[in-house]
């Protein structure tokens, strides 16, 4: 299952135009998946030990669970959902191409669905207060993730703050605003438990790299959000990036991306504010590289990039 190159799009027209193909791409993964009721035995607790990265020259069966990103909306190449891509721009395309040149066969699954969230939890909460979450990565990426895979990549939980963020607007947490937040916080802390649990248990093989999110409160576009929406995503993003690296600890290697400061140059960011545009998709791959050929740093637990606007609480 690889990935083609689509006409470029304005990136709501991408994703809305998307949303049917996947509908019914995921309706007939449900019924047709063999071995689907594995999966949740999958997510039990009890992880296979931690894999290093792939040998030099070795081949690499790489596949990446993302959402429109992994595609590479935003950029001057995004990419239809499930379908071959060979000239894409995304960050998953390019590291793709980077493994190859430096002598790696390279096979390349990706598994990306346009504005999926990480969390069942966080999609159920979406759809209660109506924003339209067609899948997340647990029920509908998880399950097409091949055994053999050498290599796994997750970027997942900017949607997830989103979503997150539109149900405080319209009134979810009640009279309860840290309360509320911190319960969803520990659902997703749960889910991406149960995610990386599943990717060991499904790809006992597989080197994974889990990719934490930057503080999107002061990405463009939600530079005219009033302070305390902004507040509050900068409170959901810190603790879904600190739910990220936690996974540090199960084996798993995190990319930081919270922390580093190059991630905010809105010169890496597309038109929409939200996305990376192809300077960004290239800084993300020229990141992953080192860390797929055996260079790898712990994320930081704290700096200033997580308190770029007056704390929340």
């Amino acid at each position: 299952m690889m990935i083609m190159r689509a006409p470029s799009l304005h990136p709501c027209h991408f994703m809305r135009h998307s949303r049917r193909l996947i509908r019914l791409l995921l309706l007939v993964a449900v019924i047709s998946v063999p071995g689907c009721e594995s999966i949740r035995d999958a997510l039990t607790p009890g992880s296979p030990a931690a894999v290093g990265p792939p040998a030099a020259n070795a081949a690499i069966h790489y596949s990446a669970l993302g959402a429109s990103d992994a595609l590479g909306v935003g950029s001057t190449a995004p990419c239809q959902p499930f379908s071959a891509c060979p000239n894409g721009t995304a960050y998953t395309h390019l590291l793709t191409r980077d493994l190859r040149a430096r002598s790696h066969e390279v096979t390349f699954v990706n598994l990306g669905i346009p504005t999926a969230v990480l969390s069942p939890a966080i999609q159920e909460v979406a759809r209660a207060k109506g924003r339209d979450v067609p899948a997340n990565f647990i029920d509908h990426e998880l399950a097409f993730l091949a055994p053999g895979a050498t290599l796994v990549t997750v970027l997942g939980g900017a949607n997830d703050v989103n979503a997150l963020g539109h149900a405080l607007k319209q009134g979810a947490a009640g009279d309860d605003l840290k309360g509320y937040i911190d319960s969803q916080v520990r659902a997703f802390g749960a889910d991406y438990d149960r995610l990386i649990r599943g990717i060991k248990s499904r790809a006992p093989g597989a080197f994974i790299i889990v990719i934490n999110i930057p503080n999107l409160a002061v990405f463009p576009y939600a530079s005219g959000y009033p302070l305390q929406e902004k507040q509050a995503l900068q409170y959901i993003s810190v603790a879904f990036t600190k739910e990220a690296n936690r996974q540090a600890a199960s084996g798993v290697v995190v990319l930081d991306l919270m922390c580093d400061a190059a991630v905010y140059d809105t010169a890496k960011t597309s038109s929409d504010g939200f996305h990376p545009n192809d300077a960004g998709y290239a800084y993300l791959a020229q990141r992953l590289l080192p860390i797929v050929t055996g260079s790898t740093t712990a994320p930081s637990s704290s700096c200033s990039q997580m308190t770029q606007v007056p704390p929340l609480f």
